[in-house]
């Protein structure tokens, strides 16, 4: 039976895709029609972004799941017109992505790259930095990114702490959970990596009293999600010294607004949502990878828990 692929995402990405998955549908061995326009109830498959329009499922009849392009389904998980699996994008390309973006931040707090790069004054100050084996960082979230990130960064010899809502039991990482857990990862951490979910359990993870448990001077990484962060109690711990700097990928607003207090903030480096992007290629073959999965009858990969939003 033909099975036909809704394509809802933003129009300029159809050329990207099509060919894309036009292949890998083809190399599966699954007989059907792909495209950005069906009648809601001849859909099997929709391919999503939220940036496509799609709001309602509900004339999507004979729906099987749906299959998001992004690593985050906030705008997607609560969807009550959703009553189909839902899986995210977890792939090699994304996750690399990450990997590389997040260990260059943290190798440019831990070798006090800007001192070098941005003050060249004649004032020579021969002052080395410690082994990655002094150098105590924390990760929040340990999903497949936070997971990821934390293996890259103890293959370097830092001294890593995970830390996430639930146990996890990581090889090579220090895994803590709870709110206890979190109060003893946050104590130690030199350098905090954000990697959870945006999800209401979340929002404010940093806030003026966990920020308060770092120790002073400490640095923070956010590619994660901009909730994660309550952004007055952020400015107010780097105006004390409490923060001594912090790298934000994401925000509540984006584009960041260019009169936000972030743009002009002497220990606040902004970069514009790039940590990590869907890559085409390898997005692609886990779509086609799950709707072969349908189409046999085997468990599609990375489905959501849509109590926990993530």
């Amino acid at each position: 039976m033909t099975v036909n692929v809704l394509f809802s995402a933003r129009p300029t990405l159809w050329p990207v895709y099509e060919p894309l998955l036009t292949k890998g549908l083809t190399e599966a061995g699954v007989d059907f029609r792909l495209g950005p326009d069906f009648e809601p109830d001849q859909v099997d498959y929709v391919v999503y972004a939220p940036n496509g329009g799609l709001l309602d499922f509900t004339p999507y009849t004979r729906l099987k799941a749906v299959l998001s392009l992004w690593a985050g389904v906030e705008k997607i998980a609560d969807n009550d017109s959703l009553t189909v699996p839902l899986a995210r994008m977890v792939d090699h390309g994304l996750t690399q992505g990450m990997t590389e973006w997040v260990v260059g931040h943290v190798l440019r707090y831990h070798l006090g790259m800007d001192q070098h790069i941005t003050v060249q004054d004649g004032n020579w100050t021969p002052d080395a930095p410690p082994l990655a084996t002094e150098r105590q960082v924390c990760v929040l979230g340990l999903g497949a990114l936070g997971k990821a990130t934390a293996h890259a960064l103890a293959a370097l010899n830092f001294n890593v702490t995970g830390w996430s809502r639930s146990a996890k039991d990581i090889a090579g990482i220090t895994c803590m959970h709870g709110e206890e857990g979190l109060g003893a990862a946050l104590s130690q951490a030199e350098i905090v990596v954000l990697l959870l979910p945006d999800t209401p359990a979340t929002v404010n993870t940093l806030n003026s009293e966990t920020l308060a448990l770092l120790p002073k001077g400490a640095c923070i990484i956010n590619p994660g999600r901009g909730p994660l962060i309550d952004d007055d109690a952020l400015l107010t711990a780097l105006n004390s010294g409490q923060v001594g700097h912090a790298t934000l990928d994401v925000f509540r607003v984006e584009p960041l607004p260019p009169e936000h207090p972030y743009w002009a903030h002497p220990n606040v480096t902004v970069t514009p949502h790039i940590a990590s992007e869907t890559r085409p290629v390898t997005a692609a073959q886990v779509i086609c990878e799950n709707i072969r999965r349908g189409e046999v009858g085997e468990p599609f990969l990375h489905l959501v828990n849509r109590d926990l939003g993530y």
